[in-house]
């Protein structure tokens, strides 16, 4: 598909299914998958018209949801061997969706043999629609992104909680916003320096990981991109691996 397809596809799916239930779901439509992870009728709902649409328009591509995958976890395998695959994350930020914070997205990767060659990231409550193919940088809202510039320490970085506790004079350290559709693009146009995550499922960082790589950013401290199959905490940074390190040697204490 073409990316402006994909563009209208999820604008039309956020439009139809998603936003209609924000700050109105009943108290039903949110259930708890296990201990403190929530999906809502949106997810789901928003998930099967995603996969759908791309299922007939490349009927050879491996679809991964967030929300299949939980119900078949054996699906996430398939992007270990698949020429080519979309990966879907239908609401991320579902915490926040279903406690009526604008701080949700929605979020789309396209995987060929391995490697992340275009990401959507759609912000529908800030309306920020990011885009992103690699070798071809990424645009806000069809304009294009600057280069991510450096800058000197101390870097803001956003981390998990347990973290913040900690101490280091090179970071000022804040939460993560419950939502990687809402962190990458906020590093990506210089609002954070460095972000740490302990979760690494593909559907939330394919996208933003191929977002930042774009812009000159690091996604892994050994320079690789960040992609499907890794395991362990991700660190990602603007410009360089320095703050990386950084975060990574406060993880450890």
């Amino acid at each position: 598909m073409r990316t402006e397809a994909v563009t209208t596809l999820i604008r039309e799916v956020t439009d139809q299914v998603i936003l209609p239930r924000f700050r109105h779901l009943a108290p039903e439509e949110v259930i708890q998958k296990q201990p403190g992870d929530l999906v809502t009728v949106a997810d789901r709902e928003a998930e099967a018209v995603l996969t759908a649409v791309l299922h007939a328009a490349t009927p050879d591509a491996a679809i991964v949801g967030e929300e299949a995958t939980f119900a078949d976890p054996s699906l996430l395998g398939r992007l270990d061997h698949a020429e080519h695959a979309w990966v879907i994350d239908p609401v991320d930020g579902t915490r926040n969706f279903a406690h009526g914070s604008e701080d949700f997205g929605v979020m789309v990767a396209e995987v060929r043999a391995g490697q992340t060659v275009r990401g959507w990231i759609w912000q529908p409550r800030h309306d920020r629609f990011f885009e992103v193919e690699r070798g071809g940088g990424a645009t806000c809202n069809g304009e294009q992104l600057p280069p991510l510039r450096p800058h000197g320490a101390p870097w803001t970085a956003a981390v998990w909680m347990k973290l913040q506790r900690e101490a280091d004079p090179r970071l000022l350290l804040r939460r993560t916003r419950g939502s990687c559709a809402i962190d990458y693009p906020a590093l990506a146009c210089g609002e954070v320096d460095a972000l740490a995550y302990r979760s690494v499922h593909p559907w939330d960082h394919l996208a933003g990981a191929l977002l930042v790589t774009e812009l000159g950013g690091v996604s892994r401290l050994d320079g690789r991109p960040y992609g499907p199959g890794m395991t362990g905490s991700l660190i990602v940074t603007a410009d360089s691996a320095a703050p990386a390190r950084a975060v990574e040697e406060l993880a450890r204490t």
